[in-house]
Formats: C-alpha cells, sequence, structure tokens
C-alpha cells in the first residue's frame, strides 16, 4: 500500500486544487511517497527496494537508496528513510529529472530477495512542467507566477481599438475534471495516436506540447476540443459570445469522448488554450491584436477594394479583423539560439495550416518585432497579422481608379490584462519598433539570406522591409488630406457623430464632392450592404482645412444591431475638375445597454451555500423591444439556463430575473447574462460578471 501524501506533496509542487483523487507534482523536484507493508511482505535486512515509473513504454527503474547520499539529478532516483520500521513504513523521496516527460506515470515496488522478486502496481500521478524551477525551459521568475499560472481567471480585449471591451473570463484550472480533460487531449492527438513512444519523448520539450496543444483545441483535423464557425446560425450549439468558462468547455468535449464542442471564435480558442497550458505548467497569456491581418498569400500585404462611393469590397481571400485573440507562451528556445526566450506566440485558432495542421506557433515575439520572418514556427504569417501594409484601391467597372498604402493600420493596439488587476498593459512595443533600413535589420536578424521587400513578387515572404517605399503621398501625387474620426464613444441611442475633415494643400479653390457611408460588419468579415449614406459638395479654399459634421441617428441603425456588430464607415472626396479621389475609413463599435448583474451580500460568497443574484435591463431605445428574452446562466453557479420573458419591453422600462446560486467549488467563477428580442438569435446585450468563491 503507498500514501502519495497529496497535501503535503501538493503544497510543496504548487499544485494545490489541481486535482483532489491523484498526486499531482512537478519535475525537477523532489516527491514523497509513503509505503506501508502488511505483515512480512518486505525484509529490510535481506531485501532491497525498487520503485519504477513508466509513461507508456518509457520506463525508469530505482534502487532505494537508504544512505545520506543525494539524488542524481540527471535521472529518476529515490531516496529512502528508515521510518517506523516496526510499523512497516517506509517514507521515500523520488526525484524526476527536469527534462521528464509531461503525462501521468505508473508507479510500481519492487521487492527484490536472495532468490526471488516480487512486484506491485501501487498507483499512478501526474509530472507538470515547472516554471518555479531555474533549471526548466518554461522557468519565470517567481512574482509572475501567480498571475500567469495560478490564476484561474482573466480579461479577453474585444471589440475595436476606438471602443476597448474588456470581457471576463474563467479560465477554470482548478474545476474538478480540467486536468484530465488536459491529459486526455496529449493522448488523442495524432501524434500520439501514431506513434506513442515518439510522443512521450517529445512531451519533455515545452515547444512540442505548445504545438502540440494548439492543434488540439481546435478541430479542423483531429480530435480537438472547438468547432469553429463564424457566420449563420449556431442553434445546433452554443454561439461563440455565449462561453465565458474554459472548464464548460473542456468537460462537455471530455464528457463526449472527444466530440467537437461547437462553437468557438478566436478568443475562445486561446482562452481554452491559455487554460490548458497552464495546466501544463507553461506560463500563459490571453493577448488581442486590435486591426489583424489575415494574409492568405505569404506577400505581407492586405489588399482592400472599395467602390468610388466607398463601400467596401469583397474581392480577396486576404481579411482585416477588427480584433484577433491568441496566446503567448513563455519558454526558453535553445532551438533557436540566443534573442529569442521568453514570450511565444501561439495561435489556435485554425486560419492557415503549419507543416499539415492548423495551428500556428510557437513564435518569439522578439523574431516577430526583429521581422526575422523565416523564424520558426509560422513567423511571415505571425508577423504580417501585426505588421503588414494595407493597399487600399478604389474601383470601378472592374478598373482601378486609384490606390494608397496604409502602413499603420495593421496591429494599432496590442492588449493583454495586466499583471495583478483588471487593467489593459499595452504590448504593441513587444511586437513593433519604427521601420529601419534593410541592412541593419539583416545584420539583427543573422539570416544567411532574405528577400527584401518587395511588392511586383506577390508570393515572395520577405525577411524584412527595405524601408525605401514612397509615401502614399508621393507615390500618387496626393493634394488633398482626408481623415474621418468617430466623435465620442457611440453608445446604443444615441446618434453616432462623424468629423471628416479635409485639407487642401493647392494653392487654388477646389470643388469637392463627398461619398460617406456606413456599412455593419462583424469583427472579422467584410462589411453588408450600406445602411446608412450621405452625399454632399463642398468648396474649399487654397491651403485650407475644413471639416464636415455628420451624424447618424439611432433610427438608421437600432432596428438590427447586435451586442458584437462593428460599423465600418468610409469617405471618398473627388475633386470635380481633376477627377482626384482619395479615401478613408474609420471602424468602430456601439457600446449597447448594460445588463445588471448584482450579488445579494457582495461579489465573494461562500462554497455551498445559496446566493441570490439579481439580473437586470432597462430599455434605453427609442422605442420598445418586442419578444425581449433575458437569459442567465454560469457555469459552475447555476443549473442549465434562466430565463425571464416579456412580450414588449416599452422605452425606458425595466425587466429582472432573480436567481440563486451556489458554487460546490472554490476559484472565480462567472455569471453570464444576455438579453435578446424580435425573435432573433442575435444578441442585443450581454453582460459577464466574476464571482469570488471562498470556504
Amino acid at each position: 500500500m503507498v500514501d502519495f501524501e497529496m497535501e503535503e506533496n501538493h503544497s510543496r509542487h504548487q499544485t494545490e486544487g489541481l486535482s483532489s483523487k491523484r498526486l499531482v507534482v512537478r519535475r525537477g523536484r523532489a516527491f514523497k511517497v509513503t509505503l506501508m507493508f502488511d505483515g512480512r511482505l518486505w525484509e529490510p535486512s535481506s531485501q532491497r527496494l525498487a520503485l519504477q515509473v513508466s509513461l507508456g513504454d518509457m520506463s525508469a527503474k530505482m534502487l532505494v537508496n537508504f544512505t545520506d547520499k543525494w539524488f542524481d539529478t540527471d535521472r529518476w532516483s529515490a531516496r529512502g528513510y528508515p521510518g517506523d520500521l516496526r510499523r512497516r513504513s517506509v517514507p521515500i523521496h523520488v526525484f524526476a529529472p527536469v527534462r521528464s516527460s509531461v503525462g501521468m506515470y505508473q508507479m510500481l515496488v519492487h521487492i527484490y530477495g536472495a532468490q526471488e522478486r516480487r512486484s506491485f502496481l501501487v498507483g499512478t500521478f501526474v509530472l507538470l512542467c515547472n516554471p518555479w524551477l531555474e533549471e526548466d525551459l518554461v522557468y519565470m521568475p517567481n512574482v509572475l507566477l501567480d498571475e500567469y499560472i495560478k490564476r484561474d481567471n482573466g480579461m479577453v480585449y474585444m471589440g475595436t481599438d476606438v471602443n476597448v471591451v474588456p470581457r471576463p473570463w474563467s479560465f477554470g484550472q482548478y474545476e474538478p475534471g480540467v486536468l484530465e480533460a488536459c491529459l486526455q487531449l496529449l493522448q488523442v492527438s495524432p501524434q500520439h495516436l501514431s506513434n506513442k513512444h515518439k510522443d512521450y519523448v517529445h512531451r519533455a520539450d515545452p515547444v512540442y506540447l505548445s504545438r502540440v496543444m494548439c492543434a488540439m483545441v481546435n478541430s479542423s483535423d483531429d480530435m480537438g476540443v472547438l468547432e469553429g464557425k463564424w457566420q449563420g446560425s449556431y442553434k445546433d450549439g452554443v454561439g461563440p459570445t455565449e462561453w465565458s468558462s474554459s472548464a464548460d468547455i473542456l468537460h462537455r468535449w471530455l464528457a463526449s469522448k472527444a466530440k467537437p464542442v461547437r462553437y468557438g471564435q478566436c478568443w475562445v480558442f486561446a482562452s481554452v488554450l491559455c487554460t490548458v497550458m497552464r495546466v501544463l505548467g507553461i506560463p500563459s497569456r490571453v493577448v488581442t491584436v486590435f486591426n489583424a491581418a489575415h494574409d492568405t498569400d505569404g506577400n505581407v500585404v492586405v489588399d482592400e477594394f472599395y467602390s468610388t462611393t466607398g463601400e467596401k469590397l469583397s474581392q480577396t481571400k486576404d481579411s482585416i479583423w477588427n480584433f484577433h485573440v491568441w496566446v503567448e507562451c513563455w519558454m526558453r528556445r535553445p532551438d533557436l539560439g540566443l534573442g529569442f526566450d521568453g514570450w511565444q506566440v501561439v495561435d489556435p485558432t485554425p486560419q492557415e495550416k503549419s507543416a499539415g495542421m492548423y495551428r500556428c506557433g510557437p513564435c518569439p515575439v522578439a523574431a516577430i518585432r526583429g521581422r526575422c520572418l523565416r523564424t520558426p514556427y509560422d513567423a511571415a504569417f505571425l508577423y504580417a497579422s501585426v505588421d503588414a501594409d494595407i493597399v487600399r484601391m478604389m474601383v470601378r467597372s472592374g478598373r482601378l481608379v486609384s490606390k494608397t498604402t496604409d502602413s499603420k493600420c495593421v496591429g494599432r493596439a496590442i492588449f493583454t490584462k495586466s499583471v495583478g488587476s483588471d487593467a489593459a498593459e499595452d504590448l504593441t512595443e513587444s511586437y513593433k519598433k519604427s521601420k529601419i533600413r534593410g541592412e541593419q535589420l539583416m545584420a539583427r536578424c543573422t539570416m544567411q539570406s532574405a528577400n527584401l521587400y518587395d511588392r511586383s513578387h506577390p508570393q515572395a515572404v520577405s525577411c524584412l522591409r527595405s524601408g525605401t517605399l514612397p509615401s502614399p503621398a508621393e507615390a500618387d501625387g496626393c493634394s488633398l488630406d482626408v481623415s474621418i474620426a468617430v466623435d465620442g464613444e457611440p453608445t446604443a441611442g444615441e446618434s453616432i457623430d462623424l468629423t471628416v475633415t479635409l485639407t487642401n494643400k493647392l494653392a487654388r479653390h477646389r470643388v469637392l464632392v463627398e461619398h460617406l457611408n456606413a456599412q455593419l460588419k462583424e469583427f472579422n468579415c467584410s462589411p453588408q450592404k450600406s445602411f446608412w449614406k450621405s452625399h454632399k459638395e463642398v468648396s474649399v479654399p487654397p491651403f485650407e482645412v475644413f471639416t464636415l459634421q455628420h451624424s447618424i441617428p439611432p433610427s438608421e441603425y437600432e432596428s438590427f444591431l447586435s451586442d458584437d456588430d462593428i460599423v465600418k464607415v468610409s469617405v471618398v472626396i473627388k475633386d470635380v475638375n481633376t477627377k482626384e479621389r482619395v479615401l478613408a475609413t474609420q471602424d468602430f463599435n456601439i457600446s449597447t445597454p448594460k445588463i445588471s448583474i448584482q450579488v445579494e451580500g457582495g461579489d465573494t460568497i461562500q462554497v455551498k451555500k445559496e446566493h441570490t443574484a439579481v439580473v437586470s435591463f432597462t430599455n434605453t431605445f427609442t422605442k420598445g423591444l418586442s419578444s425581449a428574452v433575458l437569459k442567465v446562466e454560469g457555469y459552475g453557479l447555476l443549473q442549465g439556463k434562466q430565463e425571464a420573458r416579456l412580450g414588449v419591453l416599452q422605452p425606458g422600462e425595466k425587466m429582472e430575473k432573480k436567481v440563486s446560486i451556489m458554487a460546490s467549488t472554490k476559484g472565480t467563477k462567472m455569471l453570464n447574462a444576455t438579453l435578446s428580442h424580435g425573435g432573433s438569435s442575435k444578441v442585443l446585450s450581454r453582460s459577464i460578471h466574476k464571482v469570488s468563491i471562498t470556504s
């Protein structure tokens, strides 16, 4: 019989809460087990004791040393203490080398006598990476590990760079069954199923672990966790915006015996991967890139097409996502040499294949910032995501009318949650720096060869930009500057105010025609047909800065607005005499009325004690909302969904739902409330509320 001393080991190994059923320890640090023998099963004076640990067909056997000799840190070793031999109780410390593979191990006890050998399977234990140990490749200074390993909740940033929306998320690594789900992901990965021994050997490497798990979080080409969907109905699953907990998703996947959970989008994929990596012992955080480019042809350029009145057209596979969410994992990269340790981008959203599978990374943030685009893995694609140029082309009847280049829009802001608070930390400078000459960049990247950025070669994947391209004004002979700005924070139920600024660079009056339109779009898609337009003619004196004010009334958008919709406004200014056209665009999101969630007695509640939460919504629109439905759910707090329905919610009227909540485990959990109307599945408003559970 064996006592795995779980309480003591979990405390020493920083694994408290990950499992109540089995021992969970970290490599590179000894853990204690106590062997208890019945009767004369073991005779210390004449018999030797050995332990054996095995992971699949990998096995290590160690004689239990009862001397003062310390552990051999290069291999599995065991040191025994006399203990209470009369009671046959023998404490043993077992040491796992720092380069041991992650997984669930079996432990056997062997007793060797003069003429016999007996063996006993005594149980299993889980071995994880050890970010507290300096020799481990995932080592991180202790002051950061509470945030990037132990914290079970965080913030995901969404919306647009004009109006950033923080969204709470429960990573839930301490929820029962989450550890088991993460281990099962390893066992059903294509790498394991095709070659178990090779997979077990490589699990010692955090680069390999992150690459396997990145592919396994999406289900595009394996038995992964989440199926992605970006358009259409979500009635046969759960809409991506309805999730707020990784644990809920992982539990559903495990209970379904590895059938994909429907549905995910980028922030859901990233949040689940962050949970998995923290469970495995690899420091991780969720990162949002605003105005992220999806470069499909590898030329580090995104083409956009517009009509001569400013409507965006769908004529290219390249796209700009208003926001895109991925994960950064912390590790050293001895495979790449100096300068590439630290945060590595790992993106589980299935966009493009990497070595035949839908995965991306790990790629050093330092390689992206240094424009070292041949760095493994997927540096060129990730660099384009944060720093590609946008070439905007205006077309009429299939012919190119004008072309401009925007080198500032992509990756305009890159955010993650700050250490120890819910405030956003700006990571933009970690990914981007001012454009410098190719010779300097080549020295920085230390590449054998590199192709300079070249627009004439669409398939070129450059290591760096030459920095010699002309500015848009120089290239196009532009004599007119145009910009468009949103005034204030757009809020549902109120007019959206826009300012178009024109700068006449010529020494003569100009007659200009303005075409302004607004289109509704989702964060990663091309816009729909325009829902509002404006057209006017103005005269601008020489060298003058001229502004045009516009207002979109609520009646133009509130009938079809949903919580996650984004508006693209585009303006085209045309010189009547010269036919010169200049385009400017701006995307923004509209803040919808908030759902109020209040927990009676405060947001900290006791485990296994019933509490009441009051959820309410007030209609601030100018008209009534028909068939209003207020839904409340909360993984680990509520059983299923709770609803309140109202035929018509009149302007200024309030609807309310009281729910009883109770948690069975400690940690941070989320209450999620949504408001829909008109019989539509589109959500008008959404709120997520954090609740802290204490013993």
